[in-house]
Order: C-alpha cells, then sequence, then structure tokens
C-alpha cells in the first residue's frame, strides 16, 4: 500500500508542476491515468505529494523554476507591501518553495474588518472578484482574486487575498507541514522556509538570501 501511495503521489506531482493543478486535482487525475478506481483508492496525504513536488523540481526544472519562484515572491512582496496595515502573510506554492511561473499568488490578510481590504482595492482602483475558497483550517473564507503583473516574467498573474479575522493569525502560524520540514532539514535552503506562512519582513529576508547566493 505504501509503494502504491508514493507511486500516485509521484504522477500527481507531474501534473503539478507540469499543469499547476492543485493537489486535489492532481491526485484524482494520478489515479485515472494509473487506472485505479477514484472511489475505492486510498490517495496520499499532500505532505508526502509535497516531497514528491520537490524532487520532481530538483530533478526535473532546477535551470528554470528557481528564477519563475523568485519572481513570483517578488510580485508578492509588492503586493505586501501595498496592504501592509492586514498584516499580510504569504502562503501557498509561492511561500513554500515549490511554485512555477503556472501557479497564483495567495496572500492571507487579517482584518479588524472584512470589508477593510475590499473598500482599500476599490480606493487604489483595482479589479476583483470575490470568490469563496477553503482556508487553513477547511473553513470557507472570501478571497478577493485579481489579476497582478509580474515583472520579470511579464506576464500576468493571478493574486489571491485570503480575509481572515484579525485573531486568526496565531492559528495559521500553527498550521505546518511536514514534507516543508522534511526540507529545510535536508536542504536548509531558503526556498523551502520551515514556517507555513510568511509575513513581509519573513519575505524580504528571504529575497535578501536568495540575492546573496
Amino acid at each position: 500500500m505504501h509503494e502504491l501511495s508514493q507511486e500516485i503521489a509521484a504522477q500527481a506531482a507531474r501534473w503539478i508542476v507540469e499543469e499547476g493543478l492543485d493537489y486535489g486535482a492532481a491526485k484524482r487525475r494520478a489515479l485515472k491515468e494509473m487506472g485505479l478506481a477514484v472511489n475505492k483508492t486510498a490517495l496520499p496525504p499532500n505532505d508526502l505529494v509535497e516531497e514528491e513536488v520537490i524532487e520532481y523540481l530538483k530533478i526535473f526544472c532546477a535551470d528554470t523554476q528557481p528564477l519563475e519562484l523568485a519572481a513570483l515572491r517578488e510580485t508578492a512582496l509588492v503586493w505586501m507591501q501595498r496592504l501592509e496595515s492586514f498584516r499580510p502573510h504569504l502562503s501557498g506554492a509561492v511561500w513554500r518553495g515549490t511554485a512555477t511561473r503556472l501557479n497564483d499568488i495567495h496572500i492571507q490578510l487579517f482584518c479588524n474588518d472584512s470589508k477593510e481590504a475590499e473598500i482599500e482595492l476599490i480606493n487604489k482602483g483595482v479589479d476583483f472578484e470575490v470568490r469563496a475558497i477553503t482556508g487553513f483550517r477547511g473553513e470557507t473564507v472570501d478571497a478577493l482574486s485579481l489579476s497582478a503583473h509580474c515583472e520579470s516574467l511579464n506576464e500576468e498573474v493571478g493574486l489571491h487575498l485570503m480575509i481572515y479575522d484579525h485573531d486568526d493569525l496565531r492559528g495559521a502560524l500553527a498550521t505546518g507541514s511536514k514534507a516543508r520540514e522534511n526540507s529545510y532539514q535536508r536542504t536548509q535552503s531558503s526556498q523551502f522556509p520551515k514556517s507555513p506562512i510568511g509575513s513581509l519582513n519573513a519575505l524580504r529576508e528571504l529575497l535578501n538570501k536568495v540575492h546573496q547566493n
């Protein structure tokens, strides 16, 4: 069973990297490609899939992925600086270090009033859509989705601002990933930070380390 789970995770990692699928969709596609019944096959945990994603990037994308990741992180930094008053924290693949140019940027905002960020974007003349997505505890939260220009890639990328209550930050910081911790311990690389999300200052420090290497 462990070997099958590993194989499913490896197949899913390919679709995550090559086509930008989310973990759930990638695992389901892996089952289909392997001829396995979706309702009768246990899916590998996301931590295992993330380990396979990291391995896939190291083998097949070592020349391109770090540059694409840095470009997305630079774009995230710009928006986090613009929204600094809402205690922005970078999350998702861009923070975890597994993103390519196919990935969107996800930034968590912790607001006293859930409408504050919407008003801020309206005042800045930014077009956005309000969507319902799954939050870090599995709950439904609002996300302000927009298109942002990534200067280094010279293209538009998806940006999602997830709205949380001001006091939810402690819970978000406690949500870790075994795969990310393992990657940090193996490589001690700033590409794979140990923390589950990153503050504005943490992202600045991470980018500075990358530029120095």
